[in-house]
């Protein structure tokens, strides 16, 4: 077995330069520390082969190799995973997006953002969050809406767990607004629903009707049946019928959405749809006697 000890102690003489040694040699010591990595990692020495990958990326990217570079900072970001130090994978995953950008791949730059935001799911939800919207970012800006919706449903889902309704249901949105530039018209339809479905489980009428009211300016989805859902389940909320509620939560425009939609719209009404009502009631101008014109 080879001491991966000695190959890193090899590897640093090549990269330094002394009175014999003018030109640091990175081709023959990014072998050696890749060669060292390898034996760590057989070994099991997660936190000396993470610092023999890092130094072989830099030595990749020494020799105008981003692409590889970029694949030893993923290495890096997973085992930053298993040792648990979260502001590593961070960092690793994002420099290996950076690295994968520099080569003009833009579908791996933006699969690194998501591997470091699935990563950060538990640990760190807000940089998973902004790890999620930088990879849509990257993917819309290229062309790609539609290699972007994965990424849009794992982040709504990231924000419903941290009772971030208002923030779900503007992802949600964005969702559809990138579903409408390539033309999935269902999945616009559906992420429009969902957004009102958001809101409704926040117990926010107001923002859910004003959400519905926006979205059905676009054609598509005035004529879809995720709009005639959302107009019956308004409706039942206006009408302070619980029985209706549930049941069009029940119905199959919402059983075709996403299963984190359909698991909070079957909980619906969540809070007093009567004391609703009552406020509409309440919000109607009273009739001025006096004034007959």
């Amino acid at each position: 077995m080879v001491d991966p000890d000695k190959l890193m102690i090899k590897a640093e003489k090549l990269t330094k330069l002394s009175l014999t040694r003018w030109n640091a040699d990175w081709r023959a010591a990014t072998i050696l520390y890749e060669a060292a990595a390898i034996e760590y990692r057989t070994a099991r020495d997660n936190v000396k082969a993470k610092i023999a990958l890092e130094k072989a990326s830099k030595g990749q990217e020494m020799l105008s190799s981003p692409w590889d570079a970029a694949k030893h900072m993923e290495t890096c970001g997973h085992i930053a995973k298993e040792l648990g130090n979260w502001g590593e994978v961070l960092d690793y995953y994002k420099r290996a997006s950076e690295l994968f950008n520099e080569c003009g791949r833009v579908q791996p730059a933006a699969d690194a953002l998501a591997k470091g935001a699935r990563a950060l799911e538990e640990s760190s939800p807000d940089e998973a969050i902004q790890l999620y919207t930088d990879a849509c970012s990257l993917l819309e800006e290229d062309g790609r809406e539609q290699m972007a919706f994965d990424l849009y449903r794992a982040g709504t889902s990231v924000y419903l767990k941290l009772e971030r309704y208002e923030d779900a249901a503007t992802f949600l949105l964005r969702f559809g607004l990138a579903a409408d530039h390539c033309n999935a018209v269902n999945s616009q339809c559906k992420a429009y629903l969902s957004a009102i479905v958001v809101y409704l489980y926040a117990h926010d009428l107001k923002q859910a009707e004003k959400c519905y009211n926006d979205c059905s300016q676009i054609e598509a989805f005035l004529k879809s049946d995720q709009n005639r859902c959302a107009t019956k389940l308004l409706s039942a909320y206006a009408e302070g019928d619980i029985e209706e509620i549930k049941r069009v939560a029940q119905s199959s425009s919402i059983s075709n959405l996403d299963h984190m939609i359909i698991r909070i719209a079957r909980k619906l009404p969540t809070g007093d749809v009567s004391a609703l009502k009552a406020k509409d009631t309440m919000d109607e101008e009273p009739l001025d006697e006096n004034d007959l014109t």
